[in-house]
């Protein structure tokens, strides 16, 4: 619907956009300008998000104020090189965004980059300058240094900044001081990180800041609304076609950080089990070449630094989500991720109780597939999740399964369509989920297979990364009462996108403009909640480790909010909801016993407290207790699962198991 009536307002935005093109400022020797087509992509962009975005944001002050906060977060979230008197001179332009827009003025976008790129090089200089002298690395004082500056305010002088900035430089020496490094090797790789640095800042291009401040202005609509200039837009559709060869993980930027967001399932990153969602890269190295520091580079050079092919090695170095204190090298060999690596797998398992053995068929789906292209030619044996399901539950059935588990765990979605048609080989028909756009109308995707192809016990397992089209599923099977959900609170992402291209509305020169990914419509269970921002809450909930303030869509102060419309007519089955409440409570005590249950609550206890550590020392000695401490308890676990033979645990899909037997044991 959406590629039918964006044209009705092509003409006019061509026309503005014609006017607003020959405005760029010449190019200069010293400063980045805009490009001559970023005003006209700037004003067709906003506007086209201003009238088809599913909440349709008002282009006013308010929208111009919280625009301004967050290009200045992103461009420096820390307060490590603006100075105070940086900011207020920006203020004048705090309730201008919404002017500029219509007009396609960019002067405030390249005004405070290039303010940004003159502080960063003075950083960089200073830095140089400190790490010529070991008599500025004293590291038996007992000093610390603020970890998260979000909230603290900008420095007034350079003194102020150079004293912050001696901490800074002290705290990225700390883990080399540590290992029994002389200073002359630490200031060696240390000032190779900056003069790293001060070579890929010099070749920014004005794209960059471009698509920098443009994601600045469309994640205040909602997290999944982007702008994709033309070479990240070629690079999202290589990802989709999954014929990417690297590590496997979606990367983002935070902060100064490059962040991992999330791991392709069947990647190398996610076979290692060495790389997790929430870990930040701070240097990458090919093979056995020396590591390249990334902290405060764009995420497309880091991607690209990362990106080789297939066969050859990388190393990262990250500071893991679980101990944002420590640093740990990762060596990855790349590979090409294929749709093989990506498809439904099963296992059986078998739970022994009371003398008795029951067998239980796991099926593992990583994200809902389908190759459409295949479809669309005929072929027969195209693949999707719902036809590779289909074929893992026939052969269970053969081995005389006595219940089936569908893990949803980390699966970040996919295909609405396998979402649908998966849920029907467990219901007989129905609708499955509703989705209203941004008119207000509202429609269901039904199920209307009559055919119940699986009618035995059924468990769903989610976690905080189970997201979308995975939240669509056990949200169905928990309305329906077909299944009982167990694991953590999923993602809560409830929203439909659709990518617009640029090139339809404007053109110059015959130039890639890049696209718009817009969100477009909000997805609801059949009983009228919506599955944004809340989740899926499982019948028999585990703690999660990762607060919902850093993961999922409560991450974002933009996302769209909860709400609730009318309920569709539907059968429920309720095979389970009379006994859930009996089901918790055999949990539960399973839970108190439990060992694993209590290195989960300790987990999330000590993440809780580094989370909110304010302050990092920066004496060597303390540093190495601290250090020393965190290996001492792993150690300790280590050795108490040794002695009970328990390598390895999958506590959520042993509880599973677990409460399989209870369904069949309990009536």
């Amino acid at each position: 619907m959406l590629n039918k009536i964006f044209p009705v307002i092509a003409v006019g935005l061509l026309s503005l956009s014609t006017a607003c093109a020959g405005d760029t400022s010449q190019v200069n020797n010293f400063k980045i300008v805009p490009e001559k087509q970023h005003s006209a992509v700037y004003s067709t962009s906003m506007q086209l998000i201003a009238s088809y975005h599913y909440q349709k944001p008002q282009l006013a002050d308010k929208f111009s104020a919280d625009a301004f906060d967050s290009y200045l977060k992103n461009m420096d979230a820390s307060k490590v090189y603006f100075y105070d008197s940086d900011i207020a001179s920006f203020q004048k332009y705090k309730y201008q965004i919404d002017e500029s827009i219509f007009s396609g003025d960019l002067t405030f976008a390249y005004e405070v980059f290039n303010t940004y790129q003159s502080r960063l090089m003075e950083r960089i200089n200073y830095a140089l300058t400190l790490l010529n002298d070991s008599t500025n690395f004293n590291f038996s004082l007992a000093d610390s240094i603020e970890i998260d500056r979000e909230k603290s305010s900008y420095v007034k002088t350079e003194q102020e900044m150079n004293a912050l900035w001696a901490l800074r430089l002290k705290y990225e020496c700390l883990s080399q001081k540590a290992a029994g490094k002389s200073f002359k090797e630490i200031s060696e790789t240390i000032k190779k990180r900056y003069e790293n640095l001060k070579k890929i800042s010099q070749k920014t291009k004005s794209e960059d800041v471009f698509q920098l401040y443009m994601n600045s202005l469309t994640e205040i609509t909602d997290p999944h609304t982007n702008y994709y200039s033309p070479r990240a837009s070629q690079d999202f559709a290589t990802s989709m076609s999954l014929s990417l060869e690297g590590i496997g993980a979606t990367l983002q930027t935070e902060n100064e950080y490059t962040k991992v967001r999330e791991v392709v399932k069947g990647g190398p990153a996610d076979k290692s089990k060495k790389i997790h969602a929430g870990d930040r890269i701070t240097a990458v190295a090919q093979g056995d070449s020396d590591f390249v520091n990334v902290i405060d580079w764009r995420i497309d050079d880091v991607v690209s630094l990362i990106r080789g092919k297939k066969g050859t090695i990388v190393r990262l170095e990250i500071i893991p989500a679980d101990d944002p204190t420590a640093k740990r090298i990762v060596e990855i060999k790349r590979d090409k991720i294929v749709l093989e690596d990506q498809s439904a797998k099963s296992s059986i398992k078998e739970v022994s109780r009371k003398g008795k053995t029951y067998k239980y068929g796991v099926i593992s789906i990583p994200t809902f597939y389908i190759d459409f292209a295949a479809a669309r030619k005929g072929d027969a044996n195209y693949k999707s999740t719902t036809r590779d399901v289909k074929k893992l539950i026939t052969e269970l059935k053969k081995q005389k399964i006595d219940g089936l588990i569908i893990d949803l765990r980390n699966n970040g979605g996919g295909s609405l369509q396998e979402a649908v048609e998966l849920t029907g080989l467990f219901i007989k028909s129905g609708p499955v989920v509703q989705v209203r756009d941004a008119t207000g109308n509202t429609g269901s995707e039904i199920d209307k297979n009559p055919e119940l192809f699986y009618d035995g016990d059924l468990v769903v397992l989610v976690n905080r990364f189970s997201a979308s089209a995975s939240e669509i599923f056990a949200a169905a099977m928990q309305d329906y009462g077909r299944g009982v959900v167990i694991g953590e609170k999923t993602f809560g992402k409830g929203t439909v996108q659709n990518m617009v291209g640029l090139n339809e509305f404007i053109k110059i020169d015959d130039k890639q403009l890049g696209e718009v990914k817009l969100t477009i419509a909000k997805f609801y269970r059949v009983t009228g909640s919506s599955t944004q921002h809340k989740g899926v809450i499982p019948d028999i909930e585990f703690p999660g480790v990762y607060d919902g303030d850093e993961f999922g869509e409560d991450a974002s102060p933009y996302a769209l909010p909860w709400d609730q419309i009318a309920s569709v007519p539907f059968e429920r089955v309720n095979l389970y909801t009379e006994r859930v409440e009996k089901f918790k409570r055999l949990h539960s005590q399973r839970m108190t016993a439990s060992k694993e249950y209590q290195y989960l609550l300790e987990d999330i206890q000590q993440f809780k407290v580094l989370n909110e550590k304010k302050y990092q020392t920066l004496n060597v000695d303390g540093y190495k207790k601290e250090l020393e401490d965190a290996e001492s308890a792993k150690k300790k676990r280590a050795d108490e699962r040794k002695l009970r033979n328990a390598s390895n645990p999958d506590l959520i899909l042993d509880e599973a198991l677990e409460i399989l037997v209870d369904i069949q044991t309990i009536k």
